[in-house]
């Protein structure tokens, strides 16, 4: 699969997620079988470009390539400054975000707010369009099904974008009513992959293999991207990977193995946000690992109370020990039982 000139090493994407996937989270998700990641969306407002938040979200040392990097805002010239500044930056694709369904993202018209305005979303993609197409740097558009049931305008907005240049669409099937509640449908999806001719990607809702083979026959869409399933649970893409290869579901991960991963996952982001910062960022990173683990649910109330990062780290280290000297691959979640677990285990 290609998103223009790149190839990527198989269809399955990471979801961009403000506060989740940043570079080591995105890094992990492509060693463990992921073929392309997205950013977490970087604001289009030239005075915030400085601020250690977006100078983090903007950080690439040591990504493989191609470099996907989301912006979010509302006027065609900053979007398409923003995409320049990035490319700058090693920005290798521009993904417009018209997605996200935060209110205090919403509020301001950006995000899936823009899809309100069909006239301005236009505006916006021909401008980043223009700025990138010069560059040889392919923009990407993120976007839901609608604002809500009664405007589900996806289809139109799609085939505007793609005439306007845009590489690739991803739809998530819900509209920004629903946020993340309910079901996500994937039958608008597959009517904008009917439409289109460039390739179309289908998120929500894609949380086991089974369902991601179920929406790729279903749309016919050419890949599929999966963000809160993958939380806690990067290997998620090989799973996937290796069910279409096989339809049969491989081994759970040794224990071992995640025990590896997370850690290394650690010592990266304590390097990106800082040991005070990145104690306390990481948290939500260790609890999804360990939520439905035995004895997780009591590890995680323990380790939350800690500010230290080598104390963190350690911590992990041992929890993870505790458990493979009783499970060698990491147990599935039917498998848990309230196991107690205390930090000097």
């Amino acid at each position: 699969m290609h998103i223009g000139p790149h190839r990527l090493a198989n269809n399955l994407f990471v979801a961009p997620m403000a506060g989740v996937t940043d570079r080591p989270f995105r890094q992990l998700c492509r060693r463990l079988g992921a073929g392309h990641a997205v950013s977490e969306m970087v604001t289009s407002k030239r005075e915030l470009w400085d601020s250690l938040k977006t100078s983090r979200r903007a950080n690439h040392e040591g990504e493989p390539g191609p470099i996907a990097v989301q912006i979010a805002g509302t006027e065609p010239a900053m979007m398409a400054e923003a995409a320049a500044y990035n490319i700058d930056r090693g920005a290798q694709i521009i993904d417009i975000n018209m997605g996200c369904p935060a209110k205090k993202v919403c509020n301001t018209w950006a995000g899936s707010a823009l899809m309100r305005d069909e006239a301005g979303a236009l505006a916006i993609v021909e401008a980043v369009v223009a700025a990138c197409a010069p560059r040889g740097v392919p923009v990407t558009l993120k976007m839901r099904t609608g604002w809500c049931a009664a405007e589900r305008n996806a289809l139109s907005i799609a085939r505007a974008a793609e005439s306007a240049g845009v590489a690739l669409v991803t739809v998530h099937g819900r509209t920004r009513e629903q946020g993340y509640g309910g079901q996500a449908e994937h039958d608008t999806v597959a009517a904008i992959k009917a439409a289109l001719r460039i390739p179309v990607v289908a998120n929500g809702d894609i949380d086991t293999p089974e369902r991601a083979a179920e929406v790729l026959r279903a749309t016919g869409c050419d890949a599929v991207m999966v963000g809160r399933a993958a939380q806690g649970r990067p290997w998620i893409f090989a799973d996937i990977a290796h069910y279409l290869a096989h339809g049969a579901h491989r081994p759970a991960p040794a224990t071992r193995d995640v025990q590896r991963w997370l850690t290394e996952h650690l010592s990266d982001h304590y390097r990106l946000y800082g040991e005070a910062s990145g104690v306390r960022s990481a948290r939500k990173h260790i609890g999804w690992a360990v939520r439905t683990l035995p004895g997780g649910e009591a590890f995680r109330a323990a380790m939350n109370m800690l500010d230290d990062a080598d104390a963190q780290w350690h911590a992990v280290t041992r929890f993870f020990d505790h458990l493979a000297d009783r499970h060698e691959r990491l147990p599935v979640p039917a498998a848990a039982n309230p196991d107690h677990f205390t930090l000097s285990a």
